[in-house]
């Protein structure tokens, strides 16, 4: 899918550097595969603290239920 895109060209230019790609495309492509990545993990490190170990189950439930299935 083409796309046009204003980027600023010293941060482009930086990025290839930095990533040592050889093109813009693949410079860009990896830079967003690199902010998906990112926000993916913070939302995962938004979750520690919110699960009470009391839910949880103990390590001979957990046994119990892999036998079941």
């Amino acid at each position: 899918m083409a796309t046009n895109l204003q980027i600023d060209p010293e941060l482009l230019e930086q990025a290839l550097k930095v990533g040592g790609h050889r093109t813009k495309r693949e410079t860009v492509n990896e830079a967003l595969t690199e902010y998906i990545q990112r926000r993916e993990q913070l939302k995962i490190l938004d979750l520690f603290g919110t699960v009470d170990p009391a839910d949880m189950l103990t390590d001979e439930e957990m046994r119990e239920q892999r036998k079941r299935a």
